[in-house]
Parts: structure tokens; sequence; C-alpha cells
């Protein structure tokens, strides 16, 4: 049967519980027992970044990542980037003006490494961009729209942080 393990953690803002066995992933324990289902499994294997969610702020592979490992620490799934029924984040807004996605599969995993590259690079060059989603796969864009996309929303966040409001 295996041990069980009581798994707490932070997921979208909201505290979340839940028991699983020591082998359960958290991609699966994000999307069998708290039915997050945005967290896509590809590969299994943490090579083809679907799975990706961000961990204390940071990406990782969901799917190579035990939930018992990811106890005691904050979980942002792509449920998370806006609130339902809100506005698109800027990172989100950028992929659908740019048509960066196509099938869609990867698309979580995408815009979750955007969120993240732009959270701690506001202005980031090709380069920068491509080194934050090396590890995504997309086998329909090509990458250029993604690319596009995460420059459109970098534009969008220094565009809003110019914004002086007056009395």
């Amino acid at each position: 049967m295996g041990t069980r393990h009581r798994v707490q953690l932070t997921v979208n803002g909201e505290r979340r519980s839940g028991d699983t066995a020591g082998r359960t992933s958290l991609a699966d324990f994000l999307r069998d027992t708290l039915g997050l289902t945005g967290t896509h499994l590809g590969c299994e294997h943490g090579v083809c970044g679907a799975c990706t969610v961000l961990l204390d702020g940071s990406p990782v592979r969901s799917c190579i990542l035990l939930a018992a490992q990811a106890d005691g620490h904050d979980v942002r799934t792509i449920e998370g980037v806006s609130p339902p029924g809100g506005p698109l984040s800027p990172v989100q807004e950028a992929f659908c003006e740019t048509h960066a996605m196509q099938c869609g599969f990867c698309t979580s995993g995408m815009v979750l490494a955007s969120e993240a590259l732009l959270a701690t690079t506001p202005h980031p060059d090709d380069a920068e961009i491509d080194e934050a989603l090396g590890g995504n796969i997309c086998r329909c864009t090509g990458y250029v729209q993604i690319r596009e996309a995460v420059r459109v929303a970098a534009a969008r966040t220094a565009d809003d942080e110019r914004v002086v409001v007056r009395d």
C-alpha cells in the first residue's frame, strides 16, 4: 500500500490539504485530489513543461515533484493567474492577442513560466525569454507568437508602472 502523507499547502492563495500516497506527484495531487485540471500532464518525465506550476514563485515541473515535497509551500496553478470571471492577466491577454496558442496543451505551463519571468525580469530581452521558456515544449506554434506574447505583456506591465495618478 505504501506510506500516506497529510499534505498542507497554499494553492492559489487558499489553504488546501489532503492525504496522499508518498509517491504521488504534485501534478496528480493538484488534478486528482484538488480538482485543478489546468495543470496538464504530457511526458510525465519533467521534459515538456506542460505541468509547470509556480512553487513559492519559481517554475517547477509538478510531474516530477512529489506532493509531499510541496507540503507547507505556496503553489500557483493556471487557475490562480486571474480570478474566476475576472480580467485576464497581462500575460494571458497577450497570449490571446498574439495567437500564442493553438491546441492549448502547453499554454498553462507557458503562461506560468512567463509570469515567473516577468515577476523577476520586467524587461526581458529575447535571450532571457528563450531561457525562461526553454523548458516548455510547444508542438504547434514554433514559439514566434509565444515570444511575442511575452514581449507584449512586458511592455504593458512597463506602461502600467509609468502611469502616475494625480489628485
